[in-house]
This record gives structure tokens, C-alpha cells and sequence, in this order.
């Protein structure tokens, strides 16, 4: 056998023993046919966004878990935001900031309104401050477009991790 037959099987191995530990305890994929996140696949309402941050996120979600075609449940939110002066020099200009975001949120069932799940997510990005006006506005909404998209993966990961708690699982496709 040469050495290259046995690296390859040598790897193969590897790679078998490396799954046995997550099939023995019982892992599923969070999207798998019949497991409970299933059923957040375009079946989320969130409400409509009242501003251009807003819309991001909700852009977002939908990214992640599809446009609601078949509506099971309303994401209810509110998100705020803060710039925080990060840098500043011996003469008092700042030079960049912090975008710190929090978003509160609960899913309700449209059927009976009933809350299933609420949580919470926050996290923050930098912007660079320039001297010139345009410069700095496009730097501060690109950084707070970043943040939407890191407060609604936040928020997706929540509620799928959570799914089993609210959710029925979905019916196997064959």
C-alpha cells in the first residue's frame, strides 16, 4: 500500500471517528426535515419597520429565514442605538465612534396572540469620523447597517435555538 493510500485512509478514519461523538449524542441539524426551527422558515411576520434601520434588520431576518409565505407568528421588536465617542485627540476631535444596538423582541403566535418567546440581543460596530460631512454620514450608516445585520443573526440564532420550547416540529419531507 503506498503512503499516500494510507494518508487518505488515515484521514477518512479521522474524519468517521470525529462524527461518532456527535451522532452518539443525539446532535440534528436546526433546519432538518421535522425539527422544531423547521417551522420558522417563512412563516415570521416582523413588524413593519418604522425607520431605515429598522429595515435593515428586517431585511435580515428575512434573509434568514425566508419571506413569511405561510405566517405563523409576528416578530415583534424595538431596536435603539447609541454613538459612543471612541477616540478622541489632545484637542477634542473624535476620531472614530462606537455604534452600540440593542434590540428587544418577542415572537407571538397569530392564531391565538399569545407570546412564545422574548429576548434580547445587542452588539455594537465602529465608525470612522472624518473631516468630510459626506464621508462620515456614509461611515456611520455603514456601520449602522452592519449592526442590523448582527442584532437580526442574533436574533434568528435565538429563536432557532429556542424553537423546541414554542414550537411544533414540522412534518418530515420525503
Amino acid at each position: 500500500m503506498s503512503s499516500c493510500d494510507r494518508r487518505s485512509l488515515l484521514i477518512r478514519l479521522g474524519a468517521l471517528a470525529a462524527a461518532l461523538p456527535v451522532t452518539a449524542c443525539g446532535f440534528t441539524p436546526a433546519y432538518a426535515p421535522g425539527a422544531a426551527a423547521n417551522s420558522l422558515r417563512n412563516s415570521v411576520v416582523p413588524d413593519n419597520p418604522p425607520n431605515r434601520l429598522a429595515y435593515s434588520f428586517i431585511g435580515q431576518i428575512e434573509a434568514r429565514l425566508g419571506p413569511a409565505t405561510s405566517p405563523r407568528y409576528r416578530l415583534s421588536y424595538r431596536i435603539s442605538t447609541r454613538k459612543i465617542e471612541l477616540a478622541v485627540t489632545t484637542e477634542g476631535s473624535i476620531l472614530r465612534y462606537n455604534i452600540v444596538g440593542e434590540v428587544n423582541y418577542s415572537l407571538i403566535d397569530l392564531k391565538t396572540g399569545a407570546t412564545l418567546f422574548t429576548g434580547r440581543a445587542n452588539s455594537f460596530t465602529a465608525s470612522a469620523a472624518t473631516q468630510a460631512t459626506i464621508a462620515a454620514q456614509s461611515a456611520e450608516q455603514d456601520a449602522n447597517e452592519r449592526l442590523m445585520i448582527i442584532l437580526a443573526d442574533q436574533v434568528v440564532a435565538h429563536l432557532t435555538a429556542a424553537a423546541s420550547s414554542f414550537a411544533a416540529p414540522t412534518a418530515a419531507q420525503p
